[in-house]
């Protein structure tokens, strides 16, 4: 049966939001030849789409005459302004952008962990407030016993822990601050208007990596998070699994050889968490007599990693390391968040893996992508086209420019002589026990490494970890290091809040009528 005229109308009306959203403002016969419809439907959806509010004329194109065909229309980007929160252990980062994801106003706030509750809070939601004043945010009408804020449309929230699948809540976790939740909650409270939406940390940075980052080519693939804590998030046929209770990905939990106890269901000590949370690489790496970095949290891992990736490509001849990971972003993400004690940090027990001595390995053949790619720069897949790359996996550093399997046959050759390579060596078979274990359950094709220590890593540790999992798994599995590393919780909740909110901006008016 055919659609009817409305439905027609509303169908072309989001494919020409979706393109412009896509690749920017474009004229109207840019629109015609994109869509494929009709010079005079294009003209109505034009006038439609104008007077809804929706697009404007933001300026003339410089490849026509002056005159009705030259006009470039755009989103109305201030139509509505949206919040993204990574909540995290140590603290919070916020950011502040219009409805087609420019990048207004950032703040971020440390938090103690000795604060209570009460005041965790209040420095979270001056943060938000922040941002908020920061972007010029319109503000919204005054109420009775609540301070003046901006209008916000949505706010989306990464947050470590469990999402209730029911209620999109966040759930009471052993080792994660009460303020969490109370956070959520006064969000709610102070932003009655908002949709304030919640998603736990890994699976909003696996939706990034899918966006804009390592996956933008792969519809199935386990993203790996390696940070302060380790996660997954697994992503099949091109949605994201988030299991029955929510806990996909819970992989902190996994019992690994290589550690003295098993894991609790309420304590991730002695899974996998043991052998590649931050404080588990920080203690190998000191292990190896590499330099104990100034923190055990995700960046100071990363720092242990990148300098020992430094110190490698630099024995290899390939130059100085630049080795993608950018800067790390504070604090950390992760699903298992809990301290680690030093002595399961180094994996003591029956089946030592990755100890100092380990071999880093045979020799690995050439992955097929170092997952490497821009960093996400000042809008949310805006104005640059469907890619902001051309292939995936381009721009990974120095070490891309010699080959992966060149380097990484380098490592192998340095282990017994250089030490940051033994490290990487261990580290690499920490990671492939549990990414082994993904693998023959999922078989997703890839796996990327992602979070501060996962972008370190760059290629060589992604090369590492790949050899492995060819020598433990029959199924064929590409690693990719991440391109977005500690950013893409954040960016993922950016993503989320804007589909939400253009979700609802640019449904039928009989739909929002309803």
């Amino acid at each position: 049966m055919p659609a009817s005229p409305s439905t027609a109308r509303a169908i072309n009306d989001r494919l020409a939001l979706r393109l412009l959203q896509q690749e920017g403002p474009l004229t109207a016969g840019q629109l015609k030849q994109l869509t494929g419809l009709s010079r005079p439907t294009v003209a109505d959806l034009v006038d439609r789409l104008t007077a809804a509010g929706l697009i404007t004329v933001v300026g003339e194109s410089g490849e026509q005459r002056r005159g009705p065909n030259a006009r470039l229309y755009g989103i109305v980007a201030d139509r509505a302004h949206l919040a993204a929160l990574d909540v995290r252990t140590e603290g919070v980062l916020v950011l502040v952008s219009d409805l087609v994801g420019r990048v207004l106003a950032e703040a971020s706030v440390p938090i103690d962990a000795d604060s209570g509750t009460g005041p965790a809070v209040e420095q979270a939601v001056a943060a938000v407030e922040s941002a908020v004043k920061e972007a010029g945010v319109p503000a919204a009408p005054e109420r009775a016993g609540v301070r003046e804020w901006g209008r916000l449309h949505t706010v989306g929230i990464g947050a470590p822990g469990l999402i209730d699948p029911a209620t999109g809540d966040l759930r009471d976790s052993a080792g994660l601050p009460a303020w969490h939740r109370s956070l959520v909650a006064t969000l709610h409270e102070r932003l009655p208007g908002a949709r304030v939406t919640v998603e736990n940390e890994t699976n909003l940075a696996a939706l990034a990596e899918q966006r804009e980052g390592a996956a933008r080519d792969r519809d199935t693939f386990v993203l790996l998070w390696l940070g302060h804590g380790v996660g997954a998030a697994v992503v099949l046929d091109g949605t994201l699994r988030r299991g029955a209770s929510g806990g996909t990905g819970e992989i902190g939990f996994l019992p690994v050889p290589g550690t003295d106890t098993l894991p609790s269901a309420t304590d991730c000590a002695g899974g996998y968490h043991s052998l590649t949370g931050a404080a588990a690489i920080v203690s190998l790496a000191t292990a190896h007599g590499l330099p104990t970095p100034p923190t055990t949290d995700g960046p100071g891992a990363a720092e242990a990693v990148r300098g020992a990736v430094t110190a490698v490509l630099a024995g290899t001849g390939s130059g100085t390391a630049r080795s993608g990971a950018g800067r790390a972003s504070a604090g950390e993400t992760g699903s298992c968040d809990g301290p680690v004690t030093t002595e399961a940090a180094a994996g003591a027990g029956p089946a030592p893996v990755g100890e100092p001595g380990s071999a880093a390995g045979s020799v690995p053949a050439a992955p097929a992508g170092s997952g490497a790619g821009p960093a996400s720069g000042e809008s949310v897949g805006s104005g640059a086209g469907p890619s902001s790359a051309d292939q995936p996996g381009a721009g990974a550093g120095p070490e891309s420019a010699v080959g992966t399997g060149g380097v990484a046959e380098a490592v192998a050759g340095l282990a017994g002589e250089l030490p940051a390579a033994r490290f990487l060596g261990a580290l690499a078979d920490r990671i492939a026990v549990g990414a082994a274990s993904v693998v023959a359950v999922l078989d997703p094709g890839c796996v990327v490494l992602g979070g501060e220590v996962g972008q370190a890593g760059g290629a060589v540790l992604a090369g590492l970890v790949e050899e492995r999992l060819r020598r433990m798994s029959p199924l064929v599995t590409e690693v990719r290091a991440s391109s977005l590393g500690g950013t893409a919780v954040l960016r993922g909740a950016l993503l989320t809040a804007r589909d939400r909110a253009q979700d609802e901006l640019f449904a039928p008016p009989e739909r929002l009528g309803g």
